[in-house]
């Protein structure tokens, strides 16, 4: 077989122009962005020159994303780059590939075309090697998302798409991302936050696939293209939303019909684009990263008298029961043995296992943004900022009951959205202090929480106070589409202006944090792991389950789970945070006595 051919692509009719396309549904919109014969990024190579791989190695899925030196030369202009591409295949020529695809070995080496830690990790190191050369970072993009196995998780693989977008937010040279075909999730993300993102005409960018979004929201999987038409997952809706900043387009036709003009197309642009950026002097860098992040997102607001109509504080917290010294057992709790277990409960045994069941591991309770406030901060000294108090969710998109949604998780948290931030002070020391609604939509993450944390941040530096974000959640919000992903690193370059201040920020981690959420806030400063926590890593225990077809193995994603991994150091139970943190501060603070002239910058 030479080619290999769509649906829409046999159906008379159908040439290729731009108008066939507009044609199609949005779901073979999306079918068309990572068509097998699209140019992938060894493709586009050919644009550039000098080039040279650096920092191959052998190891699992590493192949994944690739890294070289190169130049990029048009007339008199010459930039030395640095691209970090993601290959999700070996080659776009769909008749080698069927071929190459017969073998059981190389299946594996490519790993459905999914970036594990070991990919990251070598972006990691291309990023700092850009610097020390000071090469502009072009990434390229081309991913279903990133690898969900155990596998993975217990390589830390949130931490290391984190500190991916940690170290381009940070880089001392300019950044420019590229989406050639499908940027999809945390696999995409990790490697778009940069100074310009742009996207080839027939791209698509999304926070999650069709098929996942139609089984979430519609029980089923048979909806997706509804629900590609819900989530505006195009290159031109991405740009529409202010997402990508300048489409390259496809003038001939879609790329893997006519890939040499898009090649040049390719080209033109991003000469366009690395010219402008590079005319930035080194030491505004930062500062214009900031000022572009701080310009993504869409919010509502509401007023003081609209919040007030559903305002209260509520608390989750079990309290020790009066007279009695047992609570009864949840439901369903079944021993190793398949044994339903009913008798009740010893309170002080459950107070110490964090609520969490020592049977079945179920856990009784996830404590609410005004528990954490209740337990960390001193009495009564929290106080809300007005800067971040009236920013409230927007449904951009429409998406089906979403507004009513947002209705009810206000009503039910008394809060006007899932993050809060606000002033306060722990043993008299004063803090900025963010707290998460896990009732309020899964404490997704989403543009609110972004731009709360974004203004958190420069409060912080305003103030010099350390910052304490108590993170949980499932991950970004599929209600607002992409755009709740690429408020991740917004979050990321905020921290960092906080931390190249001279400021601690700590992180607590509670359970579930997952997704964007851990990809996001959760991977950054000094982590304080929740006791007993579960549900910590970038995929899902579920959807690692239904990917590798085999169950997970015992305590996975707990604290003591990542913590046999090398992942954690500092773990409290709720109500002992507080002096835990006190003590983070206070070590801070006798490493600036210590050293004045930290003080002095």
């Amino acid at each position: 077989m030479k080619h290999f051919y769509l649906p829409f692509e046999k159906k008379e009719g159908f040439s290729y122009s731009r108008e066939s396309i507009e044609q199609l549904s949005e779901y073979e919109k999306y079918q068309l962005s990572y068509h097998p014969e699209r140019p992938r990024h060894l493709d586009y190579l050919t644009v550039f020159d000098n080039v040279q791989e650096c920092l191959k190695n052998d190891e699992h899925g590493s192949c994944i994303i690739q890294t070289h030196r190169a130049t990029l030369r048009e007339g008199d202009m010459e930039f030395p780059v640095m691209l970090i591409g993601q290959q999700s295949a070996p080659t776009s020529n769909f008749k080698e590939l069927h071929q190459l695809m017969k073998n059981p070995d190389l299946i594996r080496k490519w790993n459905q075309g999914m970036p594990t830690p070991a990919a990251f990790e070598k972006a990691i190191g291309a990023i700092a090697l850009a610097e020390e050369e000071n090469r502009t970072i072009i990434t390229v993009i081309d991913t279903a998302g990133a690898d969900p196995t155990e596998e993975s998780e217990g390589g830390g693989i949130a931490w290391k798409i984190g500190r991916c977008m940690q170290a381009l937010g940070e880089s001392s040279v300019p950044t420019i991302s590229v989406i050639i075909n499908r940027g999809c999730s945390g696999g995409a993300i990790a490697l778009t936050g940069c100074d310009a993102v742009l996207a080839m005409e027939y791209s698509t960018y999304l926070v999650i696939s069709p098929e996942a979004c139609s089984s979430i929201l519609f029980r089923t999987r048979d909806k997706a293209n509804l629900a590609a038409e819900i989530s505006q997952i195009t290159a031109r809706e991405a740009l529409k939303n202010g997402i990508v900043d300048d489409l390259i387009l496809e003038n001939e036709g879609p790329a893997h019909h006519f890939p040499e003009p898009a090649k040049q197309s390719f080209k033109e642009v991003l000469l366009q684009w690395i010219d402008k950026l590079n005319r930035t002097p080194k030491n505004e860098i930062f500062r214009k990263r900031l000022e572009r992040w701080s310009r993504i997102g869409q919010w509502d607001t509401l007023n003081e008298d609209e919040i007030l109509s559903f305002e209260k504080q509520v608390s989750l917290f079990i309290p020790k029961p009066k007279n009695v010294l047992f609570v009864a057992r949840h439901r369903n709790c079944i021993d190793g043995a398949g044994k339903k277990k009913l008798d009740p409960v010893l309170y002080t045994k459950l107070f110490n296992d964090n609520f969490v069941c020592e049977t079945c591991g179920h856990r009784y309770v996830r404590l609410s943004a005004h528990d954490y406030i209740s337990f960390i901060l001193d009495k009564d000294s929290f106080r809300e900022h007005p800067e971040t108090r009236y920013i409230v969710d927007k449904d951009i998109l429409n998406f089906p009951d979403y507004a009513d949604k947002i209705i009810e998780a206000r009503v039910k948290t008394g809060a006007a959205s899932s993050f809060m931030t606000g002033d306060a002070t722990i043993d008299g020391k004063p803090v900025v202090f963010c707290a998460t609604n896990f009732n309020f939509l899964g404490g997704s993450f989403c543009m609110s929480t972004a731009e709360k944390v974004f203004r958190a941040c420069r409060i912080a530096i305003e103030r010099q106070t350390p910052l304490i974000i108590q993170a949980t959640g499932g991950g970004a919000r599929m209600h607002e589409g992409c755009s709740s992903m690429v408020g991740l690193p917004k979050v990321h370059v905020a921290i960092s202006s906080v931390e190249k201040a001279g400021l601690p920020v700590i992180t607590i981690i509670t359970d579930p944090t997952l997704g964007g959420v851990a990809i996001g806030m959760a991977s950054r400063g000094i982590k304080l792991f929740e006791h007993n926590a579960g549900n910590i890593g970038f995929s899902g225990k579920r959807v690692i389950e239904q990917y590798t077809g085999k169950p997970t193995t015992k305590d996975f994603q707990t604290t003591w789970w990542l913590q046999q991994k090398g992942f954690v150091e500092n773990t409290a139970r709720p109500w002992n945070m507080r002096e835990e943190i006190l003590g983070i501060i206070k070590s801070h603070e006798s490493k600036l006595d210590s050293k004045p002239e930290l003080q002095e910058a």
